[in-house]
């Protein structure tokens, strides 16, 4: 599967530190891709930040993707229900990527066009952490399809090895 991961600015050292050892993980099992695109943190107004960071990630999204925006107004989702939305994703052989948007947020219209539109919950993150968050899921949802011991105890045995 190839994995891309679309992001609106540079990351912190320590969450640089953090989100590059998942991408280092997954990075075993998938071909993975990290595009950070310039925030655009001078515009005159959130709305016209978001429409500049919109058309830089627009840009960077490979022909034929599927596209999931990070959005609260999304859907949540477990780790076993990411893990089952992987598992179908990845038997349709396109690139899967994953939009994290800025300070301001995703552009409403990005959303819109996007396949599927996840939500990390009613929580107030920081865009870097969620980033990390995002990267340690994807993680998080190929061992549960591997079985491997990282997988929450209760999955075990609803999926392959366990």
């Amino acid at each position: 599967m190839e994995l891309w991961l679309l992001a609106v600015g540079k990351l912190r050292p320590c969450y640089r530190e953090a989100c590059d050892d998942y991408l280092r993980r997954l990075g075993r099992r998938a071909k993975v891709h990290e595009v950070e695109v310039r925030e655009a943190a001078r515009a005159p107004t959130r709305a016209v930040q978001q429409a500049e960071e919109a058309d830089r990630l627009r840009a960077r999204i490979p022909p034929r993707a599927r596209v999931v925006a990070l959005a609260r107004e999304g859907s949540g989702w477990t780790s076993a229900e990411l893990a089952d939305r992987f598992a179908r994703w990845e038997a349709d052989a396109r690139p899967l990527v994953f939009l994290v948007g800025g300070s301001t947020g995703l552009d409403p219209g990005l959303v819109t066009e996007s396949e599927s539109v996840w939500s990390l919950g009613p929580l107030t993150l920081p865009h870097e952490l969620a980033r990390v968050v995002v990267v340690e899921q994807i993680y998080r949802a190929g061992t549960i399809l591997r079985g491997e011991p990282y997988q929450l105890p209760a999955l075990r045995g609803r999926y392959a090895g366990g």
